[in-house]
């Protein structure tokens, strides 16, 4: 069994942009306790007031799994750790384990803690050794190790044998520069085993961009527990992905790092995670971004409907996402096809899907962009069937923006569509052209389509395709809408913003209807 030992409260909030709450921290280690990491590091109880509340709430608090770690120093170079103040903000935390960080470079020891290497052998020692004698489990986080190693490998050597005296339980080898090749940590574990018999861990930073193979590495040469944090949020370039070690462990080691079953909730609790931080998931990570088993080119998704083997290297459900194919210019009849069948749309044969595909590469070629827009795409198989009907159809438009004396800027749409056999000619003002076509078009379909009070649009994206060509520029339009049930997305372009909006307008509007509500026609 690896142990896995997360410290985004601690080392990932270090992120640059990330600032979480004490109510956040409570709430993402909750997460992390149903997910069965085996350590969850709250924070450096020293340092501020938000982490020593954290403690306080985590003391209160049953752990199914996890169990919770106060993260500190070594006492200062010329002090007992009885007499230390952070020695004893980790004691006031009340944790059944505390991590306690050393120097093992020399560097660090002559140059930034100004001391001899007798006096950090010492303050290594007797740190652990108090905090054990007041009844705490030590993690001894070995700062600096590869670094310190390459200088001198004795003495580096030497401070994790102080903290064996000391009574460590474990010592975690940490790359914290982030600079080490795999290669090497692996040569350097292998040393470092066969000079001290301890069990052995592994902290990696993720500057040379190794952070998750350093820690594979140290693991297939014995280490037993892995540090790093969720997304792999951490200082400078973060941290070890446990999102992606942890799978790694389980899938291609057949490694146990978690209770039966929770693997699967990874994916959640990536992008929960993310949610939480207020940051965007980034959707191409390995294993838990939605990219992660996306298929766009037409050769991989022809070759995907054939055996799901050919380009994925897991089955993705294994860690809680899911397949999707990508629709584009770069697409194959394979692609239309499948995305059909995702829609539970009845192709009576494929010359359908060679149809749209051939819209989709022309549409793309004006500007259009249907990879972030399936509903769109949706609709092209919808207009597309026999039995479609439009639930409205358009028979004039128009968007004004005015200033006026006393008023200031307002805006002023008119719609005429046709519903049935009835003919709606509405106006409405808004906030802008497209807020003003957006009211009026509700207006006129309100009284046949009353599900329309439940579509909020949530997003609105503008992208200038050709800068060169000034305000005549080509315009692309996303709109995302929801309505508490799905949320779908829609595209429209050209060089008209108001026209490009309004088709985007008009596609989600049509998929809520016929998509989302089939059943009533939106009624």
């Amino acid at each position: 069994m690896i142990q896995i030992y997360d410290t985004t409260l601690r080392d990932g909030t270090q992120r640059k942009d990330i600032s979480l709450s004490v109510s956040d921290k409570m709430n993402i280690a909750s997460r992390l306790d149903d997910l069965g990491v085996s350590f969850i590091e709250g924070g450096w109880p020293g340092s501020n007031p938000k982490d020593v509340e954290f403690f306080q709430r985590a003391a209160k608090t049953t752990w199914k799994n996890a169990k919770i770690a106060a993260f500190g120093s070594t006492c200062a170079v010329n002090k007992k750790p009885a007499d230390d103040a952070n020695i004893r903000a980790l004691l006031e935390a009340e944790t059944p384990y505390c991590t306690v960080v050393g120097k093992t470079s020399v560097l660090h020891v002559t140059d930034v803690l100004r001391t001899t290497r007798e006096n950090n052998l010492r303050i290594i020692e007797e740190s652990i050794a108090y905090l054990v004698s007041q009844g705490r489990a030590v993690i001894y986080d070995a700062e600096h190790f590869f670094d310190g190693y390459k200088l001198d490998a004795d003495y580096s050597v030497e401070t994790l044998k102080a903290a064996i005296r000391g009574g460590a339980e474990t010592l975690v080898l940490c790359e914290t520069n982030g600079g080490s090749m795999p290669w090497e940590v692996t040569e350097i574990v292998k040393q470092v085993r066969e000079k001290v018999n301890h069990p052995l861990g592994i902290h990696a930073h993720n500057d040379g961009e190794c952070a998750v193979a350093n820690s594979l590495a140290a693991v297939r040469e014995g280490c037993v527990q892995v540090q790093g944090t969720i997304n792999g949020y951490g200082e400078r370039c973060g941290n070890a992905n446990l999102c992606s070690i942890i799978p790694d462990l389980e899938l291609k080691m057949g490694l146990k790092s978690l209770p039966d079953g929770k693997l699967k909730t990874l994916f959640d609790l990536s992008h929960y995670v993310a949610e939480v931080a207020n940051l965007s998931p980034d959707e191409h990570l390995a294993y838990v971004g939605r990219a992660a088993f996306a298929h766009k080119g037409g050769i991989h998704v022809a070759a995907m409907r054939r055996t799901s083997q050919s380009y994925q290297h897991i089955d993705p459900e294994l860690v809680g996402n899911k397949m999707e194919v990508i629709v584009s210019e770069l697409s194959g009849k394979g692609n239309l096809v499948s995305k059909a069948e995702e829609y539970g749309i009845k192709l009576e044969d494929d010359s359908k899907a060679v149809e749209v595909l051939q819209v989709v590469k022309n549409l793309e070629a004006k500007g259009f962009s249907f990879e972030a827009a399936e509903a769109s795409v949706v609709m092209l198989f919808k207009r597309l069937e026999k039995d479609y009907k439009a639930p409205f159809e358009l028979i004039d438009f128009s968007a004004e923006v005015e200033h006026r004396q006393g008023r200031g800027i307002f805006s002023e749409a008119v719609v005429k569509v046709k519903v049935g056999d009835e003919v709606v000619h509405t106006a409405a003002e808004g906030n802008g052209p497209v807020n003003a076509l957006d009211l009026a078009l509700r207006k006129a379909l309100k009284a046949h389509y009353p599900a329309i009070d439940s579509f909020h649009l949530s997003d609105y994206k503008v992208r200038i395709l050709d800068g060169n060509n000034a305000t005549s520029a080509t315009t692309r339009v996303l709109i995302e809408t929801r309505n508490g049930i799905a949320t779908w997305n829609t595209v429209g372009a050209g060089t008209n913003i108001i026209e490009a909006s309004w088709l985007a307008l008009v596609d989600s509007f049509d998929y809520g209807l016929t998509v989302v509500h089939p059943s009533t026609g939106g009624k």
